[in-house]
C-alpha cells in the first residue's frame, strides 16, 4: 500500500526534477521502500534517478539540499586519502564509481555536482545489475572547476579554484588509486565522465 501511494504521487508530478527529488528524499528517509520501488519499477524509474534527469540534478546539486550518499575526496586531502577511505562508515565495498566532474553528460564542468552522476550510476548497478547498494561507493574527486558560474555561486561548496592540471592532477589520481589498492585491493573502480583529455591518456 505504501509503495502504491508513493508511485501514484510520483506519477502525478509534472516535472522530472521533482520526481528525482521525491525519489531522492525517499532514499534518504526510507531506503528499504526506495529500493523495493526501484526493483519493482526499474524501467519506469531509471530515467529519473539516472539519465536524462540526473543531468539537471548535477547542475543544481548544491541547491537541491540532499545529503550526499557518496564520498568527496579533494585536492586538499592529498596525503590522507587512504585515511578518508578507512573512515567511510561502510567498509565492505566492492565497487566504486569515481568522477572528477569535468565532463558530465556533455554538460561540461559541473565540479562537485558531478557526485550526482556517480550516485546515479551506482543506483544503475544496483537496480539493473543486482549489486547490493551497501557495497557500492560513489566518489567525486574535487580538484577545482573551470566553470566560472560555479566559482561565483555562493552556494557552491566545492573548491573555488581552477582545476588542477598536469603533474598536480596526476598526483591526485595516483594517490587515490594507490589508496584504493591499499584499502580494498579487489575493488572494481569505474571512472565516469572525466574530461576527454584525461580519459583517453
Amino acid at each position: 500500500m505504501q509503495l502504491t501511494r508513493v508511485l501514484s504521487k510520483l506519477r502525478h508530478l509534472a516535472n522530472d526534477i521533482d520526481k528525482y527529488s521525491l525519489l531522492r528524499q525517499l532514499q534518504q528517509d526510507n531506503a528499504g521502500l526506495f529500493y523495493e520501488l526501484m526493483f519493482a519499477h526499474t524501467e519506469e524509474l531509471l530515467p529519473y534517478v539516472y539519465t536524462p534527469t540526473v543531468g539537471q540534478a548535477c547542475q543544481e546539486y548544491c541547491q537541491l539540499g540532499f545529503a550526499t550518499h557518496g564520498l568527496y575526496i579533494t585536492a586538499e586531502d592529498r596525503g590522507r586519502m587512504l585515511q578518508k577511505l578507512r573512515a567511510w562508515p561502510q567498509q565492505d565495498i566492492s565497487l566504486m564509481v569515481v568522477t572528477d566532474g569535468e565532463r558530465i553528460l556533455g554538460l561540461g564542468d559541473l565540479g562537485v555536482g558531478g557526485m550526482g552522476i556517480s550516485e546515479g550510476k551506482s543506483l544503475l548497478y544496483t537496480a539493473a545489475g543486482g549489486v547490493p547498494p551497501s557495497t557500492v561507493l560513489p566518489v567525486c574527486l574535487d580538484v577545482g572547476t573551470n566553470n566560472k558560474s560555479l566559482l561565483q555561486e555562493p552556494s557552491y561548496w566545492g573548491l573555488k579554484q581552477q582545476r588542477l592540471t598536469g603533474q598536480q592532477y596526476d598526483e591526485c589520481i595516483g594517490e587515490l588509486i594507490t589508496a584504493v589498492k591499499a584499502w580494498r585491493p579487489h575493488v572494481l573502480v569505474q571512472f565516469e565522465d572525466f574530461g576527454n583529455h584525461n580519459a583517453f591518456r
